[in-house]
């Protein structure tokens, strides 16, 4: 075994990608940077900052590999490749640049000497220039030296072509290589997970899945054909680290603490094949009960996926021969609703796992499973009041979908049933009854919270969005729909609930129908035990937290208004650090966020979730919702003139975990 150590230009790098001369290890992870990531690589270049050292693994045996996501085939390699190890951010970074990519379309500005993602505006101003026009085959750096001459810049003429030349010396960068010769493929897993723990964080999952892809080579491969499979049928959400963390409570023993992925690494072939065979079997058991018993359409209305492992772990366990009984079913999928609308797993996931795991165990695993959620012998019933207050991030986002689906509520432009209505990357469709327009600036002076409430959602295509509704009245364009389908999409009959003078008399008309509907639904599930009465769950403890972006005169602020039992704390965040924060998050790394005079930690975990200390509480969600939840507040931004002022000093208590599903009620 050795270590050959050498230097190579860019051009001479990418060229080598293009041949198919270097490839990546099956161990690797998928391409993962943002444009803002690969603009930062290019500037370094420019200015000629260190860029890193590259790893390559060099070997007689063919290894198993995976597609660069470089945008075009590489060649059939007519030498042994390099496998690259540790780099390929960087390399299919500078590939896509370099080649023009469509996502990687990087510019540079030779007046400031910034670099960004292309842009309306930039394609606008002649003083970027795409990295691409100066850097390829075919650049003409005269002719763009001529243009810039009389584009009006801020600089001397003298220092264009010099800012040019730095630019074209991009591709003559060296990078320092280090290739591992004869080390077999398990070892050079294991130097893949040291060398990358070091750089961008890895979850825990890269980390199994990369010794676990040496001693099973093309095992990988599986797990992202499972996941594909499920993405056609629009549960693309069931991505590789569901299915890693599946195959794991499956090898555990049943009865102990759950175990870490890491438990992969120590597995033998045999046990991970016969996890693998269970995890399989209860997929696909659970999606068609979900997709047909409780017409949920797709994965993107679940609220929190692990909410679905108790149900794969159990139906995996069963055996073919001798299939799960009614009775069973209806009792998993009451408990999946239920846990749902408690939130049973927007917090620390594991230990909730634990628990509910154990429970299969039991002689009636769904009664251990409804007792772990503290539901009473009455059931659970869900009143207005829990709907008050709700966006589309809450879990009762599922629920209203639901109540229209299982009343045979159809879209109003074309006729196809709601449980049909799926986007192309498997989100439920949905618009305002009220449209936003008619309400804002509304003399009763409807809040953003209030417009975008769970109560004003109506699940229909964009079609109709777009056709149909607009920036339509209510009372206009419901003359178009059947009483039929008004009422079965849960739309009050009395037409003053339609005009937006009486909008929040419309939303409580609204919740009162929803609830009633979705507590049909629970009924319907509902096991035997719990035949009881219907006596409300009580679950307001008189907390909230609202999120707002309030904006003025090129100032943005990102405002947290927190409360608990009449207690108020207000946070004000600006713009730039929380994307930045947010930014760090996608790529697994944690990092402190101004609040104020103050800063506030953000973390990310081995399941992707995002937890921020703000105030009074310390608010979890997944990165989807924390993205969806900051672009819904700068979509609807405020003046900064109505602003609440921060609160000068830290809470001074303990902090209590807050959903983020829970954004804007009461609870």
């Amino acid at each position: 075994m050795a270590v050959e150590r050498t230097n190579r230009d860019v051009r001479t790098l990418i060229a080598q990608i293009a041949a198919g001369e270097i490839r990546l290890p099956e161990i690797q992870r998928g391409y993962v940077w943002k444009a803002s990531q690969v603009a930062r690589l290019i500037e370094s270049l420019y200015r000629g900052y260190p860029a890193g050292s590259l790893l390559f693994w060099k070997t007689g045996q063919l290894a198993e590999t995976r597609e660069a996501a470089i945008g075009v085939a590489q060649a059939p390699p007519s030498v042994m490749p390099l496998y690259l190890l540790d780099g390929q951010q960087r390399l299919t970074s500078l590939f896509r640049v370099l080649t023009d990519h469509p996502e990687a379309q990087v510019v540079f500005n030779i007046e400031t000497e910034a670099f960004q993602n292309q842009s309306a505006a930039t394609r606008r101003n002649k003083k970027w220039i795409k990295v691409y026009d100066v850097t390829g085959p075919n650049a003409d750096v005269f002719a763009i030296h001529a243009e810039l001459k009389g584009a009006g810049l801020g600089i001397p003429e003298a220092e264009i072509g010099p800012r040019l030349s730095a630019l074209q010396k991009i591709t003559q960068r060296d990078f320092h290589m280090e290739v591992l010769q004869d080390f077999e493929y398990e070892e050079v897993a294991q130097i893949f997970v040291r060398v990358n723990s070091g750089g961008r964080a890895l979850k825990t999952t890269d980390l199994a899945l990369a010794t676990l892809s040496a001693r099973v080579p093309g095992f990988l491969g599986q797990l992202e054909a499972e996941s594909a499979s499920w993405a056609d049928r629009g549960y693309g959400a069931l991505d590789v680290n569901f299915l890693v963390k599946a195959l794991t409570l499956n090898i555990s023993t049943s009865g102990k603490r759950i175990a870490s992925v890491a438990r992969l690494t120590a597995a033998s072939a045999e046990s991970i094949e016969v996890a693998w065979a269970k995890v399989r079997r209860g997929l696909s058991c659970v999606v068609p009960l979900l997709q047909e018993e409780l017409l949920v359409a797709t994965a993107a209305l679940i609220p929190s996926l692990a909410a679905l492992h108790p149900l794969v772990v159990y139906y995996g366990r069963q055996s073919d021969d001798a299939p799960t009984g009614a009775r069973v079913t209806r009792g998993l999928l009451y408990w999946f609703m239920a846990a749902t609308a408690r939130n049973r797993y927007g917090g620390a996931a594991d230990s909730t796992l634990a628990q509910d795991i154990k429970a299969l165990d039991s002689d009636d695993p769904v009664k251990d499973l409804i007792s772990n959620l503290g539901v009473t012998e009455s059931g659970l019933s869900v009143t207005a009041q829990d709907l008050a207050g709700r966006s589309h991030q809450s879990p009762f986002l599922m629920f209203s979908f639901l109540a229209a689906a299982h009343a045979g509520a159809a879209d109003w432009w074309d006729g196809e049933p709601v449980s049909t209505l799926v986007d192309e990357v498997g989100k439920p469709q949905y618009s305002l009854v009220h449209p936003a327009l008619k309400l804002r600036g509304h003399r009763n002076k409807y809040t953003s919270a209030e417009i975008n409430e769970l109560a004003n959602l109506v699940f229909v295509s964009q079609a109709t969005a777009k056709n149909m509704i607009g920036a339509r009245s209510p009372a206009v364009y419901v003359q178009a729909v059947s009483a039929s389908d008004l009422v079965a999409h849960a739309i009050p009959n009395d037409p003053a609930l339609l005009e937006a003078d009486n909008y929040r008399a419309f939303l409580a008309a609204r919740r009162e129908v929803l609830a009633n509907r979705i507590t049909a639904i629970l009924d319907r599930f509902k096991p035997d035990f719990l035949a009881g009465g219907s006596e409300p769950t009580p679950t307001q403890v008189d907390r909230s937290l609202a999120l707002t972006a309030y904006a003025s005169a090129g100032r943005t602020v990102f405002v947290a208004e927190a409360e608990i039992e009449g207690h108020r704390w207000v946070g004000w965040i600006y713009r730039a650090e929380l994307e930045a924060a947010l930014d760090a998050a996608s790529a697994g790394l944690a990092c402190d966020v101004p609040v104020g005079d103050e800063s506030a930690p953000m973390r990310v975990d081995d399941e992707g979730s995002v937890t921020f200390a703000v105030g009074p509480f310390l608010i979890r969600g997944s990165l989807n919702q924390w993205l969806s939840v900051v672009k819904d507040a700068f979509d609807d931004v405020q003046s900064l003139d109505e602003c609440p002022e921060p609160t000068d000093e830290q809470w001074p208590a303990d902090l209590e975990e807050f959903p983020l599903s829970n954004i804007g009620a009461r609870i």
